[in-house]
């Protein structure tokens, strides 16, 4: 099997299964909520996770909230922060190729008289930063972005949104989907100048079920879940030691192998886009697009038609975003790149993980060749 669908989800390392297991046999299976051994020894192991996070990404264990995913904890920067702040105005600013969780919590923001502003994205898959200063000169809350677009490896320039905010509205709070840059990029979150962001534990090997929401310290947010007022009343609920010590071994081992991995993928990135460049094919992915990510378009096959067809092959791929698959054959965010829509109604997305080798991108290649030998004849 060759799995080029790691931005979907990705296969448990065993660092992750070990410490899942752990969490679940040792004496630390009681309730972290739990006055007697039992709970305190839960509560004990379960900080410990928070701390090795909270070590991951720069920043104190105080400000990180363990949450069932990405959406989770998406959903709570956005209606929480605009709701714990409305002095700050109800203007928000974002892109059109957000996630969904961002894009929908936006819209139901708009129905409750939120005023949503766009800017414009290019074909790098960059936001128009001229267009974002003259935005935000007329006063904004919150803007949201993404790392890393999770459908073609476009990387966000940080930096340079955190001086626009400094120069032009600097109480505007930032709050960053960092969902696929974990364990890709280096995320430390004392530089960044974020206010907010999330992540999640099943795009790195972790298990599904975990996430993780930083809020910097002193940005007020309002809680999405409430009731017994866990983790400091931000994320009511039981907590789960196997889900927070799945995310912490999970974070740990990418980091540890991050360097490596990423010259690895650069070499596999590399190699398909020059073989696939010399058999016709487009490539969607930016030149400076994190390279876990590659979006391509093949000539004369529809996207979902090449997808069952490498599946033949037991290869695996996707078309659009996982999260919108079902529902939409083009993806929005290749036509807000403005990206022709027959293009991208043939473009698919390889995403790989510190485990694909070169010699997986090889025989992809040569199922490719296969694939088209077979519709010519066909088509003869």
């Amino acid at each position: 099997m060759i799995y080029f669908d790691n931005s979907a989800t990705t296969r448990p390392c065993e660092e992750v299964i070990k410490a899942v297991n752990e969490a679940m046999t040792d004496d630390k299976w009681g309730n972290p909520g739990s006055l007697h051994k039992l709970g305190y020894l839960s509560l004990n192991a379960y900080l410990k996770a928070r701390e090795e996070c909270a070590s991951v990404l720069n920043c104190s264990a105080e400000e990180l909230f363990f949450t069932s995913c990405g959406t989770e904890s998406a959903n709570t920067a956005i209606t929480g922060y605009v709701k714990a702040n409305p002095r700050k105005g109800k203007t928000v600013i974002s892109t059109k190729t957000e996630h969904k969780c961002t894009l929908e919590t936006l819209e139901l923001l708009r129905k409750e008289g939120y005023d949503i502003k766009y800017v414009s994205v290019g074909r790098d898959g960059k936001p128009d930063l001229d267009e974002l200063s003259e935005m935000m000169r007329s006063g904004v809350s919150l803007m949201c972005f993404t790392h890393v677009n999770n459908e073609t490896g476009a990387v966000l320039p940080v930096d340079s949104i955190v001086e626009l905010r400094k120069e032009c509205c600097p109480d505007a709070a930032i709050y960053l989907d960092c969902v696929q840059s974990l364990g890709k990029l280096p995320v430390d979150l004392k530089k960044t100048g974020v206010d907010m962001a999330s992540f999640s534990g099943h795009k790195i090997h972790g298990i599904k079920g975990s996430g993780l929401l930083y809020v910097r310290t002193n940005t007020r947010i309002l809680p999405l879940i409430i009731g017994g007022g866990q983790q400091d009343g931000m994320r009511s609920g039981t907590q789960s030691l196997p889900l927070a010590s799945s995310m912490a071994a999970a974070m740990t081992a990418a980091e540890q192998e991050r360097d490596s991995a990423v010259e690895r993928v650069r070499e596999i990135n590399r190699f398909l886009r020059e073989e696939l460049k010399k058999r016709g094919a487009v490539i969607n992915s930016p030149d400076d697009a994190l390279p876990f990510v590659l979006n391509v378009a093949f000539r004369n096959f529809q996207s979902e038609t090449m997808l069952h067809c490498l599946e033949m092959y037991d290869i695996y791929i996707s078309t659009v975003s996982a999260c919108a698959s079902r529902s939409k054959k083009v993806s929005y965010v290749l036509e807000n790149m403005g990206i022709d829509r027959k293009v991208s109604s043939n473009s698919v997305r390889l995403s790989f993980s510190r485990y694909n080798t070169m010699d997986e991108a090889v025989r992809f290649i040569e199922a490719v060749d296969e694939i088209y030998k077979l519709y010519e004849v066909n088509v003869r």
